[in-house]
């Protein structure tokens, strides 16, 4: 049998993962089986297994590559801006369309892996930590070159910011709404804008 190049490797790791993210999507995490995860990558179930131990590591690799894309979307919308307002704002509206773009594993996130067992400590709570870490960077330096109160409390901010979001997120993942996001971000940073910037 001759040897698999790891550039097909590499296609069939990417493509069990986009089979993964659809079964999860359609059927929830404990719904979904690796029968059909297989099935939607057309592959036998054994082979999903030499790819990946169990159907966790495939939930966390699917995260991962999550992770990894909206990170680069975030800072790059981000950064593009100089004042802390319009990184906030770019912040708010970015986060919102994570939520509209990828409702499913939005919902998937909040409903079945943040309240799992494993989730303290695990390498999809760091991503987490990495991707709201974004907020308490443009916070500290807008507080370094004085377009926000000293003693402003960037953490706090980051867990009223984006606990607010996914509030308002909740009934639209779940098909009960429909998020704004420019309008949401516009009023949103006017809010915490008026709090914590220096006039």
């Amino acid at each position: 049998m001759p040897a698999i190049s790891p550039e097909r490797m590499q296609d069939r790791y990417d493509a069990i993962l986009d089979a993964a993210k659809q079964a999860f999507a359609e059927k929830g995490f404990e719904g979904a089986s690796i029968a059909d995860i297989a099935r939607i990558a057309k592959i036998s179930d054994g082979l999903v297994y030499r790819y990946f131990k169990s159907k966790r590591e495939l939930l966390y690799g699917v995260l991962q590559k999550f992770y990894a894309r909206i990170l680069i979307d975030l800072e790059h919308e981000v950064f593009k801006h100089d004042k802390f307002p319009a990184r906030l704002e770019a912040l708010i509206k970015r986060h919102i369309g994570v939520f509209v773009a990828d409702t499913d594993l939005c919902r998937l996130f909040i409903a079945e892996v943040r309240t799992s067992s494993d989730y303290e400590g695990s390498a999809i709570q760091d991503l987490n930590r990495r991707y709201t870490s974004v907020l308490i960077r443009i916070v500290r330096e807008a507080v370094g070159n004085g377009e926000v109160k000293p003693d402003t409390n960037a953490k706090l901010l980051r867990d009223v910011l984006f606990g607010a979001i996914e509030h308002l997120a909740w009934r639209h993942v779940n098909g009960r709404g429909q998020l704004r996001a420019a309008q949401t971000a516009r009023e949103l940073t006017a809010m915490l804008t008026s709090g914590i910037c220096i006039d």
